[in-house]
């Protein structure tokens, strides 16, 4: 089913029913869109999401870059109603404390007027550190994001010319190459070779359409792995 979105002003706020699901493609850009079409008016939203059936990597990418933009302008993206569905979702990749999620509509239209602080993890001086390189700045957000709340200290950037700069002035543990980083075979190869005493993980070209709390589960197993000293 592809996403059907119902806008709807309550005061100050858009409300955006969402029906069907919310993936990296054409469904990802049409919510986008929403939200831009509303954004001379208001920077306000909340985005009921009952009848969201399926949500991948690089969807919940989508919303968490939205709901950073609408911050950095002083608005915000608030979620209620979420599907059981999504509620695992956001369980699963610790990514519920990124938003601000109400029970009801109401909840969520009323807590703009509460203007609730916002929480800020830095991390701890030994955290290992990773650094992301994907084009796709959805996916880039995702995963950003996800080892964020995972208790990573997270770099990321969209080429690899960029990611040879931050592996020499930040020295992280490990690098994720996203499907986008993989394309010119002989640019990564370079890098690569440049990097080979630096842990290297290669997410699948598919990692982007992937439900969002498998390749979330996964991905983080995989960087445990890695990481772990040998027993």
């Amino acid at each position: 089913m592809q996403l059907n979105l119902q806008s709807q002003y309550r005061g100050d706020v858009v409300v955006i029913r969402c029906n069907g699901r919310i993936t990296v493609s054409d469904e990802a850009r049409a919510l986008q869109l929403e939200v831009e079409k509303h954004t001379l008016e208001t920077k306000q939203f909340v985005l009921q999401l009952e009848d969201v059936t399926f949500l991948d990597s690089g969807g919940l990418g989508a919303l968490v870059r939205l709901v950073g933009t609408l911050r950095a302008a002083r608005g915000d993206l608030k979620l209620c109603r979420l599907s059981p569905f999504l509620r695992k979702v956001f369980e699963t990749t610790k990514l519920a404390g990124v938003f601000h999620i109400y029970a009801s509509e109401k909840e969520a239209i009323d807590s703009f007027a509460q203007r609730r602080p916002l929480s800020q993890a830095f991390p701890h001086p030994s955290t290992p550190k990773v650094l992301c390189v994907e084009s796709s700045a959805d996916l880039l957000a995702y995963l950003g994001a996800l080892l964020k709340r995972s208790g990573y200290d997270v770099i990321t950037t969209k080429n690899l010319g960029d990611a040879s700069t931050f592996v020499k002035a930040a020295k992280p543990a490990l690098i994720i190459c996203g499907p986008s980083a993989q394309t010119n075979a002989s640019v990564f190869e370079k890098f690569r070779h440049s990097h080979p005493n630096v842990e290297l993980l290669l997410l699948p070209l598919d990692f982007h359409a992937t439900e969002a709390s498998e390749a979330g589960v996964n991905l983080v197993q995989r960087i445990q792995a890695l990481l772990s000293p040998p027993a």
